[in-house]
C-alpha cells in the first residue's frame, strides 16, 4: 500500500496502517451483514500539501456492516487512530457559527438543569478547540478537555480551556479520576463514532462519572443517514453508526442507562442521549425505541436499498454537473470537510468538474482535497471568480453558508445542494 510522506515518521513505525475488523466493535459477534461497499478510497480528512502527497496517497477499503446481535453499524476496515487523528488533523469546531451556537445552547441547558460551580467538574471527550467547554469556563465551572489532535488542543489551551492532548481510553479515564476526581457531566459530541475500542471507550465514560453524574452523548443518527441517503457521512474517521437501539445495547452493557433522548437537527440529524448509572427512563427513550422496532432498524432489510439509493443519487449529481460543464458553465464547491471529500471521491468529481473548493478554515486553505486533488481556497474566491454554480459539500450547514455568501448569490451565483436529492438554489 502506498504511504503518504507525512505518515513516514517514527510515531507510525512499521506496523500496517489498517486492519480488517470481522467482529462487532460493541458486542464481539461475528454475525455481520455487509450492505454497502464504497470501494477503496483515501482518508477524507487527510488534506494534501503537494503533488508529492498526491502520488503517495494511501487508500483503504470502505465497507459498512450491520451487527445482527446488537444492531451496531460499523466499518469493516480500521485505520489506526494515530493516522486518522494526527497532529495535522484539520477540523476546528469553532470555524462554524452553527456548531458554536449549538454547543452554547447545549451548555446553557445543562447549567439550567444542574447546580455547577468551580467545585464541579465537566469533561469533554473529543473537545477539539474548546468550542463547547469555553461556555462552562465562562460560567465559572472547572473543565477538562481530552483530544489527541495537537493543533485543536493547543488552540483550546490558548482559550483558557484545560486540555489533555491524549487519546481517550479506559486507563486514561482511571488516571483522570484519580487526579481530578469524578465528573458531574461528561460530554462526548460526535466522538463515539470515532472509537475503535467502543467497549473500552464506554467503560472510560462510566469510570469518569459520579454516581449521580450524566454522560451527554451526541451521535449522527443512523436513521437519518439511511432515510436521507447521507452516504457522504460514511468515511474512515466514522468507524461506527448508531441507532438508539444500538446505543442502548452498548451503554447498557457497561452499566449506563439512557434515561432521556433528544433528536437534534445538527449534522443532518443527530441523537443526544443522557446516560446515567441509575435507570430512570422517560417516554422519549421508550417511544423512540418503539419507533425503531416498528421500522426494523435492527434488520438487514432496513439497509438493503441504501447502496442502490446512493448510486441513483450519485449518478444524478454527476449528470447535473457534467451537463452544466458541457454547456460552458463554471462550477466550484464549498466545504472542505470530510463529508465533502467523501462525496467528491464517491462521485468521481475532480479538477475537470470543480475549479476549486472554498472553505472558511484557514487551516485548510492552500491545501488539496484528498483523492481528487482540487485546491482549497478562501470563501472570498467565490465572489472574486464568480463561478456560476457552487456545489454545497457542507450541505449540513446550508443556512449558515448561504447567508455568508449573500454577495455571491446577489451577483448571480447559484448553489447546488446535493442531498437528499440534487437541486439548485
Amino acid at each position: 500500500m502506498p504511504v503518504d510522506g507525512r505518515l513516514l515518521n517514527p510515531v507510525f513505525d512499521n506496523r500496517p496502517l489498517s486492519h480488517t475488523e470481522d467482529r462487532c466493535r460493541a458486542c464481539g459477534s461475528d454475525r455481520l451483514h455487509r450492505f454497502l461497499d464504497l470501494g477503496e478510497v483515501p482518508l477524507a480528512d487527510r488534506l494534501l500539501t503537494s503533488e508529492w502527497d498526491c502520488r503517495a496517497e494511501p487508500r483503504f477499503d470502505l465497507v459498512v456492516a450491520l451487527c445482527h446481535e446488537c444492531a451496531l453499524v460499523q466499518l469493516t476496515e480500521t485505520v489506526r487512530p494515530e493516522v486518522l487523528f494526527a497532529d495535522d488533523y484539520p477540523y476546528y469546531s469553532s470555524v462554524s457559527r452553527t456548531v458554536i451556537d449549538h454547543a452554547k445552547a447545549n451548555v446553557d441547558a445543562r447549567l439550567a438543569e444542574r447546580r455547577l460551580d468551580r467545585s464541579s467538574l465537566v469533561v469533554e471527550i473529543g473537545s477539539n478547540d474548546g468550542y463547547l467547554l469555553k461556555n462552562y469556563v465562562a460560567a465559572g465551572v472547572t473543565v477538562l478537555g481530552i483530544d489527541p489532535a495537537e493543533g485543536p488542543a493547543k488552540a483550546a489551551r490558548a482559550g483558557r480551556v484545560d486540555t489533555m492532548p491524549e487519546f481517550f481510553t479506559s486507563n486514561l479515564a482511571h488516571d483522570v479520576r484519580q487526579r481530578r476526581g469524578p465528573a458531574d457531566i461528561v460530554h462526548a459530541n460526535n466522538v463515539l463514532t470515532h472509537a475503535d475500542d467502543l467497549r473500552g471507550f464506554v467503560t472510560g465514560i462510566a469510570t469518569l462519572l459520579k454516581p449521580d453524574g450524566t454522560a451527554v452523548i451526541e451521535v449522527p443518527y443512523l436513521r437519518d443517514l439511511v432515510e436521507s441517503v447521507q452516504f457522504d457521512t460514511i468515511h474512515h474517521q466514522h468507524m461506527c453508526y448508531f441507532s438508539l437501539t444500538a446505543l442502548d445495547n452498548l451503554l447498557g452493557a457497561h452499566g449506563l442507562f439512557i434515561n432521556r433522548v433528544e433528536r437534534v437537527s445538527i449534522h443532518g440529524g443527530s441523537l443526544r442521549v443522557f446516560a446515567e448509572k441509575v435507570e430512570d427512563r422517560d417516554a422519549s427513550v421508550l417511544d423512540l425505541l418503539a419507533e425503531e422496532r416498528a421500522i426494523g432498524i435492527a434488520s438487514r432489510a432496513f439497509f438493503d436499498d441504501l447502496a442502490d439509493d446512493a448510486a441513483v443519487l450519485r449518478d444524478s449529481l454527476v449528470a447535473m454537473i457534467e451537463d452544466l460543464r458541457s454547456r460552458g458553465h463554471s462550477v466550484a464547491a464549498y466545504g472542505a470537510a470530510a463529508k465533502g471529500a467523501a462525496l467528491l471521491n464517491a462521485c468521481g468529481l475532480g479538477r475537470h468538474h470543480i475549479n476549486f473548493v472554498a472553505d472558511i478554515s484557514t487551516h485548510k486553505q492552500g491545501l488539496l482535497m484528498p483523492g481528487v486533488h482540487i485546491p482549497i481556497r478562501p470563501p472570498e474566491a467565490l465572489f472574486e471568480e464568480r463561478p456560476e454554480y457552487t456545489l454545497l459539500l457542507a450541505w449540513n450547514f446550508a443556512d449558515e453558508i448561504l447567508a455568508q455568501q449573500g454577495a455571491y448569490r446577489e451577483a448571480g451565483g447559484k448553489f447546488i445542494v446535493p442531498l437528499p436529492q440534487p437541486r439548485i438554489v
